[in-house]
């Protein structure tokens, strides 16, 4: 078995969640944390339900200071590719807090990350970070509460901040933190401290001190860490963060422990309904039996069928999520049929998110924040 492997920039292996738990310092969402969140959104996300947002630092903390109307929250994307739906789950769940807590929300775009860690030129960047911004403002967020921070158009105000965080973190603690080695470019070295920007330019720009929470899948969680340590040294407070599991390769577990683009497996906002399908059924991973006549007779496992493990992320009803754990384990539902489920479902968001993508072509401007 290979190791597994959780940087910011790779995931491999077999994801043992709460080894992460101990391993990354965070602390799991409690019954306690839950009624905080009920209690201010009016609701509980499926997401949250399931346990797919599972972790967080200082949540309570945040919720202290929303309460005192003293928060916003910072998320972000790197360019360098088309949008599978695994980057997606992370700003539904955004999209979500925004709408029920009706935050400001800063969208970092870290092209300047991706010409630095990609083998990619910046023509090629650029061109990516035009089709993301279309999905991202057409996953439905709020314009006037949503400011894009592009890290090379935003650098006159972004940099003058990084350069603070850069003075505070030395390159011992980047190669701790990120497992750099002396063949890393300077470059890749010195992003960090334009990461940890948004977590704080939000109370230069308001002249006040506010707490700020990062939704983000787990494998981000070390710029974060870094970050916490510095912000209190330049007199703001540590970001407070919650944070997802993957959504799993189509492959399953014998795969990539997340959804990765490098495996020709990920399914993009862009695909057509021809292409979900014939992805799907060609690759997800099924929990069923060898034959027909030995599913009827002893039923599939939901638990590592891929297909449901997705249904887990995007059916938000748990009464039908609930039906088709029990047909598929009691052999009533067939891997066919449960494919067929994951397809339809995922052929009905996006063809909604293709029509906003196409709208949000004449709405870039309302987002890109104004200096």
């Amino acid at each position: 078995m290979d190791k597994t492997i959780i940087t910011p920039w790779e995931v491999k292996g077999n994801v043992d969640y709460n080894k992460l738990i101990s391993e990354f310092g965070v602390s799991k969402i409690d019954e306690s944390l839950m009624k905080q969140i009920e209690k201010h959104a009016g609701e509980i996300h499926h997401f949250l339900r399931r346990n797919i947002f599972f972790a967080h630092r200082d949540l309570k903390f945040f919720f202290d200071e929303y309460e005192k109307g003293n928060a916003f929250m910072y998320t972000g994307c790197g360019p360098s590719g088309p949008i599978h739906m695994g980057h997606a789950t992370v700003w539904m769940f955004t999209k979500w807090l925004q709408d029920k807590l009706g935050l400001d929300l800063w969208f970092q775009f870290t092209d300047d990350e991706k010409f630095l860690f990609k083998d990619k030129s910046m023509d090629e960047i650029q061109k990516w970070l035009y089709e993301n911004m279309l999905d991202v403002i057409a996953l439905g967020f709020d314009p006037k509460k949503t400011h894009f921070l592009i890290d090379t158009k935003h650098a006159g105000i972004m940099y003058p901040e990084a350069i603070k965080v850069a003075k505070k973190i030395t390159f011992s603690t980047v190669k701790s933190a990120f497992g750099f080695t002396n063949e890393n470019n300077l470059g890749t070295i010195f992003f960090t401290s334009m990461q940890a920007v948004p977590a704080f330019l939000p109370n230069i720009i308001a002249g006040k001190k506010m707490a700020c929470l990062i939704p983000h899948a787990i494998d981000q969680d070390p710029h974060f860490r870094v970050t916490r340590d510095v912000l209190p040294k330049l007199g703001h407070y540590k970001p407070a963060s919650i944070q997802s599991m993957f959504l799993p390769g189509l492959g399953g577990m014998k795969e990539d422990g997340k959804l990765s683009s490098s495996t020709g497996e990920a399914i993009y906002l862009t695909d057509d309904k021809k292409t979900v399908r014939k992805k799907i059924m060609k690759y997800a991973f099924s929990g069923g039996q060898a034959t027909l006549e030995e599913h009827r007779k002893k039923g599939g496992n939901p638990d590592i069928d891929v297909s449901y493990q997705w249904l887990r992320f995007f059916e938000e009803d748990d009464n039908k999520l609930k039906k088709i754990y029990e047909d598929y384990k009691s052999g009533k539902l067939l891997s066919g049929e449960l494919k067929q489920i994951l397809v339809d479902k995922i052929n009905a968001f996006l063809k909604q998110h293709q029509k906003n993508r196409e709208k949000a072509k004449d709405k870039l401007d309302q987002f890109i924040f104004k200096q």
